[in-house]
Parts: C-alpha cells; structure tokens; sequence
C-alpha cells in the first residue's frame, strides 16, 4: 500500500507545488540516491510549475524535464501531461508521484505499487475542491493509508 498524501486548501499551487517539490528533494537520507518526482497535471499548469521552478528561488535549482524530453530518464523531476501517458510507463522514476490535475488514476493499484508515496495537492478552487474529495474517497475505499495536511492560511 502506498501513503497518500492530500495537502488540501492550498491558495497558489504552482508555488506550493515548487516548495513541496523542494522539500521532497532535500529529504533524501545521505544513503540513498536522489529522489525521484514525477509530476502529473494537465499542459498548462505543468507549463506554469515549470516557469516557477525556474524563478522561485534565486538560490537554488531544481532539475527538471518533460516526459517525452530526452533527459529524462537521468532529470529527477519529471513532468508528464497524463497518468494514460506512454512516457509514464518507460520512467524509471519510483519514488514520488504529485497529482497536482482534478482527474482520478485509472490503476491506483499499479500506481500505488509503484510509487511508494503520492502527493494529491487540492487547491481552494471549488472543482478541484471536489474533485480532490472524489480522490480521497477512492483510494479510501482501496484501503490506502491516507493523511491530510490542511494548508488553510499557508
């Protein structure tokens, strides 16, 4: 079984997309290799996560490719458009999956044995609101370990 995390209530999900992908990155253990993301959602938000992780931090750099892109199979964040998308299968990214679109996997199951962790973000928009609730109740009924990290006033 896979955690799965909702962060529900969160107000800018392009940035809060790009300090969780942050946060997720500097996690790893010293033993272990880097982690791996991948990040589902439709074109145009992907397309405004990645302007973000360009821009958020004058600082840093997170690594970051398109499915289809050549890189990335070696890039640690990955952005693919759909959970149907043939890139997805071909990854060997394993680690992480974000969910930051409205649409519920087609096979949780396959998804959940291959990715220890997915990350639902739920923003304050009311159907993504309620698409998010149509998520938690299936994976519920799946018997997934949920938790629910409430971003009112983040």
């Amino acid at each position: 079984m896979a955690r799965i995390d909702f962060h529900s209530q969160v107000n800018n999900k392009p940035l809060y997309s790009c300090r969780l992908i942050r946060k997720i990155m500097l996690s790893k253990h010293e033993e272990l290799p880097m982690r791996n993301i991948v990040v589902v959602g439709s074109s145009s938000f992907l397309k405004e996560l990645d302007q973000q992780l360009w821009s958020f931090s004058s600082t840093e750099f997170l690594p970051h490719a398109w499915g289809k892109d050549d890189v990335a199979n070696e890039t640690p964040i990955v952005f693919v458009e759909s959970f149907e998308s043939p890139e997805l299968d071909h990854l060997p990214h394993g680690d992480v999956l974000i969910h930051v679109g409205q649409n519920l996997p087609v096979s949780v199951e396959a998804l959940a044995q291959r990715f220890p962790r997915i990350v639902e973000i739920v923003s304050t928009d009311e159907a993504d609101r309620q698409a998010g609730r149509e998520r938690y109740k299936a994976y519920r009924d799946q018997g997934h370990e949920l938790h629910n990290f409430d971003q009112t006033g983040q």
